[in-house]
C-alpha cells in the first residue's frame, strides 16, 4: 500500500524481455539505499516487487495482468519514472490510500498553466469515470491528485508547483498516456450496492454514515 506522495524520480536504465513481460533495471540517487529484495515499489502507480539491489538501483519484472492493464509495457529506455516504497505502518498518510494496482489507462486531452500550477486534463473510459467523483481523489501514475472537474470522460486536474516540479508530470505532453487508479473506497462502495440490490440488505445514507462512508 501507497501514500501516492513520489519520493524519487527514478530513470528506465536496462530493459530485457523475459517470458510473458519484461524485466527492468530502474536507477535511483536514495530509496535503493533503504531498498531490500521483496519490498514493494510504486514505479508509475505499479506495485512491483525489488527482485535484486544493486548499489545504484533496483531490479524489477512486470508480467501478465500488470503490462495488459497499464503503461508499464511502453516504457523505453531511459524514460523517468516516479517512485514511492510501500507505506509503513508508522508513516502519515499525506496523500490517500493507493494500493498499486492500476485500474487503467488515461490519456492526457490538454495541459494548461495558470499561473504557477497546471491543470491537467485527462481522458477516461466509461469504466473508470463511474468511480470519479468531484474533488475526490485519484492516482495518475502513481501521484495522489484530486479531482477539481468533470465533463462527461473528461477530468481536470490541478497540480501544484511542487507536484510538478518532483515528478514526471513536467515531462508530459499531450496524447501521452498515464497509469490510472481510481479510490479503492468507489469500488467497496459499489460492491456493497450491488449486494444490497442482489440480498436486499437495508443500504441506506444512514446506515454508510455510520459505516464511516
Amino acid at each position: 500500500m501507497f501514500t501516492g506522495l513520489i519520493e524519487e524520480i527514478g530513470k528506465i536504465s536496462k530493459i530485457l524481455t523475459i517470458a510473458d513481460g519484461k524485466k527492468f533495471f530502474v536507477s535511483t540517487n536514495k530509496i535503493h539505499k533503504n531498498l531490500k529484495v521483496d519490498d514493494s515499489v510504486s514505479i508509475n502507480g505499479v506495485c512491483l516487487t525489488a527482485i535484486k539491489v544493486e548499489k545504484n538501483g533496483f531490479w524489477v519484472e512486470a508480467v501478465g495482468e500488470t503490462m495488459s492493464k497499464s503503461t508499464i509495457s511502453y516504457i523505453k529506455r531511459n524514460e523517468d519514472v516516479n517512485l514511492e516504497r510501500a507505506l509503513r505502518f508508522s508513516d502519515r498518510l499525506g496523500g490517500h490510500l493507493v494500493l498499486g494496482h492500476v485500474n487503467g489507462i488515461g490519456k492526457i486531452k490538454n495541459i494548461v498553466r495558470r499561473g504557477r500550477n497546471y491543470l491537467l486534463e485527462i481522458n477516461l473510459s466509461d469504466e473508470l469515470m463511474k468511480y470519479v467523483v468531484l474533488e475526490g481523489s485519484i492516482a495518475i501514475d502513481g501521484i495522489s491528485l484530486t479531482v477539481a472537474k468533470m465533463n462527461q470522460n473528461l477530468i481536470g486536474i490541478s497540480v501544484i508547483p511542487h507536484s510538478w516540479e518532483n515528478t514526471n508530470l513536467k515531462q508530459k505532453i499531450i496524447g501521452a498516456f498515464v497509469n490510472i487508479e481510481v479510490d479503492v473506497i468507489a469500488k467497496y462502495l459499489e460492491k456493497l450496492i450491488i449486494n444490497n440490490k442482489n440480498n436486499n440488505l437495508k443500504l441506506t445514507e444512514t446506515w454508510l454514515k455510520e459505516n464511516g462512508f
